[in-house]
């Protein structure tokens, strides 16, 4: 069976940046961990934004510019880095919460073998939600599941309560 691990948003912007948090920068050390320790094919997603981001239906409801590409919030942060270049992966952009090119990536990596694919990073809430429904939705029988310890929420009780959604959605946490 092959093993997918999608490490969502980990982004100087969302760790310790525009958007970042306590609860963001507390799981950076498990995450890098996770990373290392994973044997099989790893994604990295990166939200990412343009100049424009104000003038976006995103940028009108969430008014803080971040993940501008190119700019240093929109890189990884540094330990996550170093643990992804260490096992190598997958880059994938996306430009809203969720990537409709993930589900086409993992269906290519996996051709005909049965898969498993592990989530974790940031926002619980917000991304990792939106792309484990999406997997969910393309994958219904493949086992989808989110390391909670490895995930932060915008606050610890967005968090839990995203966990719970993703359960009632049959996906692991």
């Amino acid at each position: 069976m092959k093993k997918f691990l999608v490490v969502v948003d980990m982004q100087k912007d969302f760790v310790d940046g525009a958007l970042g948090s306590a609860e963001a920068c507390a799981i950076v050390p498990a995450a890098a961990e996770k990373i290392r320790g994973f044997e099989g094919q790893i994604f990295a997603t990166f939200d990412t934004h343009f100049e424009n981001y104000m003038e976006t239906a995103e940028g009108r409801k969430l008014p803080v510019p971040h993940c501008i590409k190119g700019s240093d919030g929109w890189k990884l942060n540094a330990d996550i880095a170093a643990a992804l270049c260490e096992k190598g992966y997958t880059a994938v952009e996306k430009y809203t919460f969720g990537s409709v090119e993930l589900p086409r990536l993992i269906k290519e990596a996996a051709g005909d073998e049965e898969f498993c694919i592990e989530l974790i990073g940031l926002c619980t809430d917000i991304c990792v939600v939106s792309n484990a429904l999406l997997l969910k939705a393309n994958f219904p029988e493949a086992e989808i599941k989110v390391d909670a310890a490895c995930c932060a929420g915008v606050t610890p009780e967005k968090h839990n309560a995203a966990l719970e959604t993703m359960r009632s959605c049959q996906i692991g946490c």
